[in-house]
């Protein structure tokens, strides 16, 4: 399946971590180095991204979640943005192999729809499945830009995004538009209360594209707890790795540390 999986850190405490849309593994830099030494990190380059651009397999969330259970041992999943939409799948389809979920900048529904106002623009998300055709590597810009926006340093944020988008290569465009339409389709509201695993939602307060109250809605009713990164955007492992670690610190402790 040419899955590309980086094992990093020598600790007890096996975690998995899933990147977002359009980005790799790379982005998780600075919890890699707050977390090597109490964890042996597994992280994953999602299907068409990073190392894993040739990867023959979808980027379906059931399929990921099962190759990713498959390669790795029994563990905390983190997954941030469309990769916490991949580690709520997975923790509802394989709970034996995620004992806690962490969820970061990322809710059960992305698109907004008469019953859930959180959400961003229907419009919006497919527009950028079609610009993607037309314009590549600006459609990304623009997305990398929202990414960034309402973080304490929006512009150096934006910088740092750029510089790591395309350092193991470009996305497949075919699998851009894959990842586009589960973030348009995805509806995991009434599945994750019945999570039966430990689990924490962290959120930005400045995120434009998974807000803070429709996080605090999915820790509610997935029994799980939020918290909030005052200064931070959607990115919030940027600049305040520490917070979400502290924040992770419950899963951590769960798994029998």
């Amino acid at each position: 399946m040419n899955l590309y999986i980086d094992r990093q850190g020598s600790g007890p405490i096996p975690l998995v971590l899933l990147h977002g849309w359009a980005m790799h593994g790379g982005v998780f830099e600075t919890l890699v180095t707050a977390l090597r030494e109490r964890c042996t990190l597994y992280v994953v380059d999602l299907p068409g991204h990073g190392y894993s651009r040739d990867s023959v397999l979808p980027l379906e969330p059931h399929a990921c979640a099962a190759a990713i259970a498959e390669a790795t041992p029994p563990a905390v999943w983190v997954g941030w943005s469309l990769g916490g939409l991949i580690a709520q799948q997975a923790a509802l389809d394989l709970p034996q192999s995620v004992r806690a979920l962490g969820v970061i900048g990322s809710t059960p529904k992305f698109s907004r729809s008469a019953d859930w106002p959180y959400g961003s623009e229907p419009a919006l998300v497919r527009q950028l499945a079609t610009d993607l055709e037309t314009d590549y590597h600006a459609t990304i810009e623009r997305f990398l830009a929202l990414e960034a926006i309402g973080s304490k340093d929006p512009r150096g944020e934006l910088r740092h995004l750029r510089s790591l988008v395309f350092e193991r290569g470009e996305p497949d465009l075919r699998i851009l538009q894959e990842g586009i339409r589960i973030l348009d389709v995805t509806d995991l509201r009434e599945d994750i209360a019945t999570l039966s695993q430990p689990n924490a939602w962290i959120g930005g307060r400045l995120d434009r594209l998974a807000s803070s109250v429709a996080m605090q809605w999915s820790a509610e009713h997935a029994g799980g707890r939020f918290t909030q990164i005052d200064h931070a955007g959607h990115a919030p492992f940027f600049g305040h790795a520490d917070a979400v670690v502290a924040a992770l610190n419950p899963l951590l402790e769960s798994y029998g540390e």
